[in-house]
């Protein structure tokens, strides 16, 4: 077994807005010994406030094609505005050779299909938002959508929830400070457990 294989993947995934990538935020703040974050990969410009390297991985949408084609992408997805999204393999690589845990944010079909890949070596986590009727007053309160990439969004959301029995674990978020520390200890007791080596 190589050293890249003895660390743990702890992957949260959740519908848009349901809190996932502030648990995220928050496992990361509460246990930074343990995890270091895997950056996405993205075909989507970079906005003025992301860095390349620490927001995403920002590539051309040729390089992006180029890097699928040779197998580079543990998972990927065209999302919503036509955009690609992916894990790079090389990126788990790194967070695992240092010697870290890696804790993902991703969507919902990533998530199982990084799960596929690891097996027992990775926890996925779903993130419940108590009804679809709260999700769409989160996502109003943002003020990024209009009427029509809002209503979009839900679509998603709806089909996304139907996944969540699929996960080894469910995090309801109600109340974020409640959510917090249920995300905690979820994911403390898994980091801590003995990994069974076949």
């Amino acid at each position: 077994m190589s050293a890249i294989q003895l660390g743990k993947l702890v992957i949260f995934a959740a519908p848009s807005g349901a809190g996932k990538t502030t648990l995220v935020r928050h496992l990361l703040q509460s246990l930074p010994e343990d995890f270091a974050f895997s950056v996405s990969a993205t075909t989507r410009a970079q906005r003025e406030h992301e860095v390349d390297g620490e927001d995403y991985y920002f590539l051309s949408r040729e390089s992006f094609n180029e890097k699928l084609a040779a197998g580079a992408f543990l998972e990927w997805q065209e999302v919503y505005d036509g955009n690609y999204y992916g894990t790079l393999r090389s990126e788990v690589d790194r967070i695992l050779l240092s010697g870290k845990n890696v804790l993902f944010d991703v969507d919902v079909v990533g998530a199982l299909n990084i799960k596929k890949e690891y097996g027992d070596q990775a926890l996925t986590v779903f993130v419940q938002p108590p009804s679809v009727d709260h999700l769409r007053q989160r996502l109003s309160k943002r003020g990024t959508e209009n009427e029509e990439t809002l209503n979009t969004r839900l679509a998603k959301a709806e089909q996304e929830l139907a996944y969540a029995e699929k996960f080894d674990t469910i995090v309801i978020n109600d109340d974020i400070e409640i959510a917090k520390v249920d995300a905690v200890n979820t994911v403390r007791p898994f980091l801590h457990s003995e990994l069974v080596l076949v």
